[in-house]
């Protein structure tokens, strides 16, 4: 177990036992020894978080009504009237990249800004990813330098679509032109990557598995921990406790379910929820406990991919995505469509709203997290890579203006938003794949580490 001699709790702290490790969230006693006794809460750090949503939207149900000031939202965006100030929607992006434009590019595109290279075979060449440059830097100092995360199982080998290979199509995130990354589905097993400690995979799950709970490892380090920090940074730990155990047994019940269900899914991994919104849930909780004990820093989420045929019969859309997505300007299609985009949209609000409940610091994980939300899709009838569906939120504590809409006249290419990002969380590039300049007005005019 960590011992602890000092004043100030080390940032880095990691309980330890056999199979597992518990990283602590930031506490205000996490302030250097020689300022222990002063009134400044501790300082956060930057996060960067990206979420791919398919095959475009409706955009006369997503486009807010006015320009500027963010006063009234669209009947897609409304869940997000909670979370309205830290949120930015912008109009007119596009990515010239994409085209000649296919599910596949619009997959491989979005992080990317690069063409991909059209080939059914292994010598797929895209480029490096916005989240993989910023995990370059800001992983430096986390035990996981980047999550990828995703709802669907996604094969990597064979052709998927128009001739190109299934990577493009299923692999979000990409640490360099020739190598992308797989991204994990199943809740289990993003839960023993971020506190499984020692030993190989097979040897972290039997470890947590062989316990009730991750936390009966490390009742009296908590304790002392406890006995060490003030009642604010008590009950800051007790919540964090409360949502990990929340997590674990969430992923415990849907193995349960997951074993007496005789027709699974086959899109979607054994031992993961049933409901599409629990799955959702538990990915995005995951990413909260992952920020919240500093253990990644950077996340992608590929909500479902291109081209996929998953159905919504919990908000009425029985039929599958993509052949609905072809609406052909049916105007039931077209409504069906805009019922996936706000189902979405508000499981993401949900997520917004936890974040911004959880402290971090001076003030919520939401403040000191940006996320970009949005498809590399426009108009899913037309398979074209205009008018993009993106919004980016939180981020208040980076300058990031919130409760606004921004929409440019002409088509402003996605790479400038990427390098924008980039920027606010301190690291400094003169451009990015085809980027033309920056996002102006997205922040305020201060300056960033």
């Amino acid at each position: 177990m960590t011992f602890l001699t000092k004043k100030a709790i080390p940032r880095r702290t990691l309980l330890k036992s056999a199979q597992a490790g518990l990283a602590l969230p930031l506490l205000d006693a996490m302030i250097p020894a020689a300022t222990a006794w002063a009134k400044t809460p501790a300082k956060p750090v930057a996060r960067l978080g990206f979420v791919f949503v398919p095959m475009g939207c409706d955009h006369s149900r997503w486009t807010p009504p006015d320009q500027g000031r963010l006063d009234g939202l669209s009947p897609i965006l409304n869940s997000l009237e909670p979370v309205k100030d830290q949120v930015t929607v912008i109009s007119n992006m596009r990515l010239p990249n994409a085209y000649p434009g296919t599910h596949d590019t619009s997959n491989s595109a979005f992080l990317s800004a690069a063409v991909a290279k059209h080939t059914e075979s292994s010598d797929y060449y895209l480029g490096t990813t916005v989240d993989q440059i910023a995990a370059g830097q800001m992983g430096r100092d986390t035990q996981v330098s980047s999550l990828q995360l995703a709802m669907d199982l996604t094969p990597l080998a064979g052709v998927c679509n128009n001739g190109y290979a299934c990577v493009y199509q299923n692999c979000l995130s990409w640490s360099s032109p020739t190598t992308p990354l797989p991204a994990e589905a199943h809740p289990r097993v993003v839960f023993e990557r971020l506190f499984g400690e020692g030993g190989d995979s097979a040897e972290r799950r039997a470890g947590l598995r062989d316990r009730a709970s991750l936390l009966d490892s490390f009742t009296g380090s908590i304790e002392t921990i406890k006995g060490q920090v003030g009642a604010t940074d008590r009950a800051r730990l007790d919540r964090y406790l409360e949502s990990v155990r929340e997590v674990e047994l969430e992923i415990e019940r849907a193995e349960r379910a997951a074993a007496e269900d005789r027709m699974p899914d086959t899109d979607r991994p054994v031992g993961v929820p049933a409901a599409f919104a629990d799955h959702a849930k538990l990915l995005y909780d995951l990413q909260v406990l992952a920020f919240q004990a500093d253990i990644t820093r950077v996340v992608s989420f590929q909500f479902t991919r291109e081209h996929n045929n998953r159905t919504y019969p919990e908000i009425g859309v029985p039929e599958p995505h993509h052949p609905t997505s072809h609406h052909g300007n049916d105007p039931e299609k077209i409504l069906k469509i805009a019922k996936i985009n706000t189902f979405h949209v508000s499981l993401f609000s949900d997520f917004l709203q936890k974040m911004q409940a959880t402290p971090d610091g001076d003030g919520s994980l939401l403040d000191h997290s940006v996320y970009l939300y949005g498809s590399g899709m426009g108009n899913p009838s037309l398979h074209d890579h205009e008018n993009l569906p993106i919004l980016v939120t939180g981020g208040s504590a980076s300058g990031l203006k919130g409760g606004q809409h921004i929409n440019y006249e002409k088509g402003t290419n996605l790479a400038n938003l990427h390098l924008t990002l980039l920027d606010r969380v301190g690291i400094h590039m003169d451009s990015f794949m085809d980027s033309t300049g920056t996002v102006e007005d997205l922040f305020e005019l201060t300056e960033v580490a």
